[in-house]
């Protein structure tokens, strides 16, 4: 009798385990659908194929958009844009190993950072396909080397915002602390681990991070203190996936403790109706006075990605169980409030637009990054909620036997 309750218990197990498989696979397949015909319209209607770059766009911004693509063609496992990279912009620039890159830059120490993280992803799904990475990988390297030379001891340490000198900020830090943490878990080169601890250690004491648990934008160029500047979404996350890098380097947990101040903080004070919203984002058309840097509302979307790559080094169960609900809950807001009939999306999230939605580049980027970081940790969510089930049948079962 208790070898057949047993034996009832594992096909009851595996019933369960098919039904929520099921179920996962298809939620993960419309996200992706979804954000594939986001992409389709992105590339379409904003993609330049004459330059390589997007309309409108700016290199940091084109960077994402690059790296978004192919973080969605690695997802989906298809080759839609395969030829994307190598006729880009900065593709090409990769390409050419006479380019130079300080000159290519213009002096953007946070731009840099953003060209870093494009060329690795094009470079893992090159690697992905059997293709020759390499040209994008030293670029990379060189890259990061422009960037290391401009941290000195002004304000105790960190990286300047640009060649100029005038401003050290919270992003070109974050950025730094994750290229170099990131970094060195692709080469093992001890130098960037020396950096990311290095940036971190001055990144926690800078003050860049209020009492409320998020990052202003800088700090005072006179007094070294915080500037009280723009909370964005997109320095609450950057610095969490940076953590989670350094956290998969070292093995030191309090990190992702430290990562998740900014993240919950985020949570519980840049949301409108549960949904992300920016300090310059609204339904309604208005006349508040914000420049063309604040209504790009591309950070929302950076918000969402760097999530995903925070989970994916954190790689634990109740992390991942902590934060895909509300990533699943951005998606709906890119697609019920936010997506037209053309698959173009508008800034506005949290509500329907009603005349203040913008419609860039930039905003149909920053939904396509929503729509994907939701079915890859949808997917991952899938896996951890199917291993605590086939963890607790087997122990069912064994107590039955028993």
């Amino acid at each position: 009798m208790l070898f057949r309750l047993s034996t009832f218990l594992a096909v009851i197990a595996t019933l369960l385990e098919t039904g929520a498989a099921s179920v996962f696979r298809r939620q993960c397949t419309t996200t992706l659908s979804d954000a594939t015909l986001v992409a389709n319209q992105l590339q379409l209607h904003y993609y330049n194929v004459f330059t390589g770059t997007y309309n409108q766009g700016e290199l940091w911004t084109d960077a994402n958009s690059l790296e978004d693509l192919h973080n969605l063609m690695l997802a989906t496992g298809f080759n839609d844009y395969e030829n994307v990279a190598d006729t880009s912009y900065i593709g090409k620039a990769a390409l050419d190993p006479d380019t130079d890159w300080a000159k290519f830059l213009y002096g953007s120490n946070d731009d840099a950072q953003w060209v870093i993280l494009a060329l690795w992803k094009i470079a893992d799904y090159k690697s992905a396909r059997g293709q020759d990475s390499s040209a994008y990988i030293s670029s990379a390297a060189k890259i990061y080397d422009i960037v290391a030379r401009e941290w000195d001891d002004t304000c105790g340490g960190g990286v300047w915002w640009s060649t100029d000198h005038t401003y050290k900020n919270a992003i070109t830090n974050e950025l730094f602390l994750l290229t170099s943490a990131a970094g060195h878990l692709r080469t093992k080169n001890e130098t960037y681990l020396e950096n990311a601890n290095k940036e971190w250690t001055w990144l926690s004491a800078s003050g860049l991070r209020g009492p409320s648990g998020l990052f202003n934008d800088g700090l005072d160029s006179k007094t070294c203190q915080n500037n009280g500047q723009t909370t964005w979404t997109y320095n609450q996350a950057v610095v969490a996936s940076g953590l989670a890098a350094l956290y998969a380097a070292t093995g030191d947990e309090s990190l992702l403790d430290q990562a998740e101040v900014s993240l919950d903080a985020t949570m519980r004070s840049l949301i409108d109706n549960g949904i992300l919203r920016e300090s310059c984002d609204f339904a309604v058309s208005n006349d508040e006075n914000c420049n063309r840097d604040q209504v790009l509302f591309f950070r929302k979307g950076i918000w969402t990605k760097h999530v995903q790559y925070y989970l994916d080094n954190a790689d634990d169960i109740s992390r991942i169980a902590k934060y895909s609900h509300f990533l699943g809950f951005q998606h709906l807001g890119v697609v019920r409030h936010a997506t037209n009939p053309a698959h173009d999306v508008g800034s506005v999230w949290y509500a329907a637009d009603r005349g203040g939605s913008q419609w860039s580049p930039e905003a149909s980027a920053s939904g396509l990054q929503a729509l994907i970081s939701a079915a890859k940790v949808r997917k991952s969510s899938y896996l951890v909620k199917h291993q605590i089930h086939r963890n607790a049948s087997t122990v069912h079962a064994e107590a039955s036997v028993l």
